[in-house]
């Protein structure tokens, strides 16, 4: 059993040893630094590593990279583009890939904005940046989280076959340039967010490629209802 806010122990046996490297060091002393200030971290503790521990290495089947956890109060809890369960109104770039849900399988709009049955069914749902600083977007990019998270998706990308990367915008496209796209599916469009996604997010139908290709290799496909 993981301890709260520890990482997963398949994923501590491929990346482990990134907590001894200097660009996590620094961050550690960063983080601490931050919150010795009074600054408010988004997500709380025990939920940083939530993406990880929720979807165990050997249970990755499908890679959605977002860019930084949400900084608003309440809404990150460690797993890109996901809310609690209670939180209204859900964050426009959410809205949005509810909204190609419903267009690609006939989902009806959830009640709620919680992605946490999709980890559990092996998407492993990866922010670029583990924190932020409250109000402030992407005020702890470039401290080592890139350097960490890179690690996560080269150990999926060399160790794994057969997995879906959908990657949503140029930043998680940038991110995505190592993988193997004859070992991989790869899926790319604009990002949901409201100032990209009528440039190609709509009707780019990435739920239903997803499930298609998982299939064809003899995988039950993902329930994407939650």
């Amino acid at each position: 059993m993981t301890k709260p806010g520890a990482l997963h122990s398949s994923w501590q046996a491929v990346i482990g040893d990134q907590f001894t490297q200097p660009h996590m060091v620094r961050l550690k002393a960063f983080l601490q630094q931050e919150k010795q200030a009074g600054k408010i971290i988004y997500p709380p503790g025990l939920q940083i590593f939530n993406a990880f521990n929720h979807t165990p290495f050997d249970q990755v089947r499908v890679v959605i990279i977002g860019q930084d956890p949400y900084h608003g109060p309440g809404q990150a809890h460690g797993l890109s583009f996901s809310v609690p369960v209670n939180l209204k109104p859900l964050p426009p770039s959410l809205q949005n890939i509810d909204k190609e849900l419903a267009s690609d399988l006939g989902i009806e709009q959830p009640a709620h904005g919680d992605l946490t049955a999709w980890a559990q069914q092996g998407v492993l749902l990866l922010n670029a940046t583990l924190t932020v600083e409250a109000a402030q977007a992407g005020s702890h990019q470039q401290r080592g989280w890139e350097s960490f998270t890179d690690a996560a998706i080269t150990a999926l990308n060399q160790q794994r076959d057969g997995l879906v990367f959908i990657l949503w915008g140029s930043y998680a496209q940038k991110k995505g340039a190592v993988i193997d796209g004859q070992r991989h599916l790869i899926l790319k469009s604009p990002h949901p967010s409201p100032l990209s996604a009528h440039r190609g997010f709509f009707g780019s139908k990435p739920f239903s490629a997803t499930n298609l290709y998982l299939q064809r290799q003899g995988q039950q496909p993902v329930d994407w209802r939650r």
